[in-house]
């Protein structure tokens, strides 16, 4: 799940114009799966691209099909697309109640639709992507959502904080959230990437700066320059023979590229002992951090915390209440 813009609406200001996710009999929304061929299938069911999904579809004058589908539907694929659905039912049921949330954050009756299907919102498949596990856990968290005093709370997520969760305003800048302020998680080192290690040549790290190294000269070392409370790198040093380049932690991890540097929490960024033309880094976690930490989550379980609980710790403050 991707960082994405909040509507944080008042709760009672969310039916005041007709909107399906909160108006309609069966609350339902929208999401945009795109250009491609539908047949409806019958029984409430459609197939689009040789999947098939649940609820009815429209054509946008562009050709794109755009699924209408029950929430609580949704969320039976959501749930499973977005962890494991071998994980304990109270870190599933977390899970749904962060997804609903979401959803209900993300509708709005002023676009022709709410959602898309992949990480840029919540990865969506259709039926196929259903499991007994995910449906159970939605079913029995129905209706639950996430609030802060008398707004939905906004809820982020990702797969493993390494150790202590990130603030939002550190992660993305803005005013602080009193309930995404990060918090310390000892429940998350099962994760495969609760440490890891890369390794870099500095010809690579220069081929994605040339820019900020132009007036430079050749790269020869990079450090973190600066972490924020959680540990996270706020800034990076990029060493040159005429000085230094300093570029954001977040641009840093976006030029190099997520899927080769998992997180910004490094523990460990110097030149490799056995080549002095490669950096060695080492970190902690896979995702922005912010928010629920996924594999926190499932340690929580484990250990007998029941989903409310999971959620009163990664969002400290909130309440689970009712859509």
């Amino acid at each position: 799940m991707k960082r994405a813009a909040f509507l944080a609406l008042p709760l009672p200001l969310l039916a005041l114009q007709y909107d399906p996710a909160t108006t309609a009999d069966a609350p339902a929304l929208r999401v945009l799966l795109g250009r491609g061929n539908a047949i409806d299938a019958g029984n409430g069911t459609f197939v689009f691209n040789g999947k098939s999904y649940r609820g009815s579809f429209s054509r946008e004058a562009d050709g794109s099909i755009v699924n209408t589908v029950d929430i609580e539907q949704y969320l039976y694929s959501v749930v499973t697309r977005e962890m494991s659905s071998s994980w304990p039912p109270a870190a599933l049921q977390a899970q749904a109640i962060c997804a609903r949330t979401y959803v209900l954050q993300r509708s709005n009756p002023r676009r022709p639709y709410d959602l898309v299907p992949s990480e840029a919102d919540q990865v969506y498949g259709g039926i196929s992507a259903e499991s007994a596990a995910s449906r159970v856990a939605v079913d029995a968290s129905a209706g639950q959502v996430l609030t802060y005093g008398d707004t939905f709370a906004q809820v982020m997520y990702s797969s493993c904080c390494g150790g202590h969760t990130e603030a939002s305003s550190d992660a993305w800048g803005g005013a602080p959230i009193p309930y995404l302020g990060g918090v310390a998680c000892p429940y998350c080192s099962a994760s495969p990437n609760y440490r890891w290690q890369r390794e870099l040549t500095l010809a690579q790290v220069a081929d994605v700066f040339t820019s900020e190294l132009a007036r430079y000269g050749v790269l020869s070392s990079v450090r973190v320059d600066a972490t924020d409370p959680s540990g996270r790198a706020r800034a990076v040093e990029l060493v040159a023979q005429r000085g230094s380049a300093f570029v954001k932690g977040s641009v840093f991890r976006e030029r190099i590229g997520p899927r080769v540097l998992p997180s910004l929490l490094i523990t460990k960024l110097e030149p490799s002992p056995e080549a002095p033309d490669r950096i060695v880094i080492e970190g902690g976690g896979l995702g922005h951090g912010v928010g629920l930490c996924q594999w926190g989550a499932r340690g929580m379980a484990l250990e007998g915390a029941q989903s409310s609980e999971i959620l009163k710790f990664y969002f400290p403050g909130t309440m689970i209440g009712h859509e």
